[in-house]
């Protein structure tokens, strides 16, 4: 094809095209990086990524030897090890979906495999930080939570300037255990992230899945769900600051295959600054195999400035009319001048004015996380996030 040819040729992302599926379910999924390709920007998996940005990450020679550090502290009864790529355990919650992903799962030498017995109910979290990488590097981590089990763990991502990480959970929950899993990302404004979530519940399991992203260049984190029993129920919650500059895209795939599940997903996000951008893209599938479902998706975006723009994208497909409910809902909507003004003509300062508006905006998203050391956590980071746009 000719450079002319191929700037005359329409965009496009219906299913017909390159890149393009009929189904969410339809798109590729493999361990092979033969079988997923590096896309061009196209595909509509890649459509709202700027891909100068991440390609890094798709080539496997781009990487540093070694893995990403990650350290992990956990309560006494909790087995944290290494295991090797040959370990049967890893890899059998799920398989790559796009490019990022297939790479981390190529390059990786160890993963991180964290085990909570069968009828463990901790009482502290567990805590895994990951800081001080330096250069591209892979890096891949296993959870496995026992029956009858409750757990949180808590992933928290910090500075490492320059650096690229291209990285892999698996958080396999299961038969009725509880299970809660927060992701921070508090990156230096130059890093660059990808991850994979892949997750899959157990017959009555409960799994609250939590992403909060405040720093990095380029931050893309795919969430993608299994239900593998009856009764399971899923909770995503997501919320997201972005200031001028940044790129933080979610995306989530919430696949209904079990009768009887349940799922909820609410992200929220503010923007500020010029070109600050933001992607929600929330998938939902309920396949024929799924009565009785009840799932419903929404997202709320709220913009403080000019020059940012949050692209959102509910899809919702359904295979099954014997379903208790589902819905979704998106909205954007910018800051608004008359509550500020309201607020200030009661002798409250304009920042203190932007912040009570915030708080209110997210405040729902942050009454229902349930761990207190991330709600105190993530309020102090908001008022951070509002402090840089003070004047």
């Amino acid at each position: 094809m000719t450079t002319a040819t191929a700037m005359a040729k329409p965009h496009s992302h219906g299913p017909n095209e390159e890149g393009g599926h009929a189904s969410r379910a339809d798109r590729p999924v493999s361990f092979d990086l033969e079988a997923i390709p590096v896309p061009r920007g196209r595909e509509e998996d890649w459509r709202f990524t700027p891909i100068r940005r991440i390609d890094r990450l798709f080539d496997p020679a781009s990487y540093a030897e070694g893995d990403a550090p990650v350290t992990v502290e956990a309560p006494e009864g909790v087995i944290v090890e290494k295991a090797g790529r040959g370990d049967e355990r890893l890899g059998t919650v799920l398989a790559p979906g796009d490019r990022t992903a297939v790479v981390a799962w190529n390059t990786f030498t160890e993963s991180t495999v964290i085990t909570v017995p069968k009828g463990s109910v901790l009482a502290e979290p567990i805590r895994l930080n990951v800081d001080a990488i330096e250069g591209t590097r892979p890096q891949h981590i296993r959870v496995e939570v026992g029956e009858l089990a409750e757990a949180t763990i808590i992933l928290l991502h910090r500075a490492s300037p320059e650096a690229a990480l291209n990285q892999t959970i698996e958080l396999n929950a299961a038969d009725a255990s509880k299970v809660t899993f927060v992701s921070i990302q508090e990156w230096d404004d130059t890093s660059l992230h990808a991850s994979n979530h892949r997750l899959a519940l157990g017959k009555d399991t409960k799994l609250t899945h939590i992403v909060v992203t405040f720093g990095g260049d380029l931050v893309r984190i795919c969430s993608d769900t299994d239900f593998r029993g009856t009764g399971g129920e899923l909770t995503m919650l997501g919320l997201y600051f972005v200031d001028g500059g940044q790129h933080l895209e979610h995306r989530v795939f919430v696949d209904h295959s079990q009768p009887n599940c349940y799922s909820r997903v609410t992200y929220k996000g503010a923007l500020q600054g010029e070109d600050a951008h933001s992607v929600w893209i929330g998938d939902c599938l309920i396949r024929e195999t799924a009565d009785g479902t009840d799932t419903y998706e929404l997202n709320r975006n709220l913009v403080l400035t000019e020059g940012a723009k949050a692209d959102s994208v509910p899809n919702l497909e359904i295979e099954n009319g014997e379903i208790a409910g589902a819905g979704h809902a998106s909205a954007t909507g910018r800051f608004d001048d008359e509550q500020l003004f309201y607020l200030m003509s009661r002798g409250i300062s304009e920042m203190d004015a932007r912040r009570l508006v915030v708080r209110g905006f997210f405040a729902e998203l942050i009454n229902q996380i349930g761990v207190p050391e991330v709600i105190d956590h993530l309020m102090e980071s908001v008022e951070a996030e509002l402090a840089k746009n003070r004047n």
